[in-house]
């Protein structure tokens, strides 16, 4: 799966779910060296996505909180 089509098809906790179990899968070990380093690029192509999800979330979060003190600031001036 390409970082665009696993972008656009995953959620942030379907890419955190799987992201744990690549983890989980990792950390028992028993992969030889070629799915161990697959396993690892999987998991940092998910980190990415996450990483995406939660900075838009920032960034939503943050706009909000702007927009509601420019509201508070307005009131405050008689607006």
């Amino acid at each position: 799966m390409t970082s665009k089509v696993t972008e656009e098809a995953l959620g942030y906790e379907q890419a955190r779910d799987e992201l744990i179990e690549v983890v989980r899968r990792l950390e028992a070990g028993g992969t030889t060296l070629e799915e161990s380093l697959a396993l690892w690029e999987r998991g940092e192509e998910l980190a990415k996505v996450c990483r995406r999800w939660l900075d838009g979330a920032r960034a939503r979060l943050d706009a909000a909180l702007a927009e509601e003190e420019e509201g508070t600031a307005g009131e405050a001036d008689g607006e």
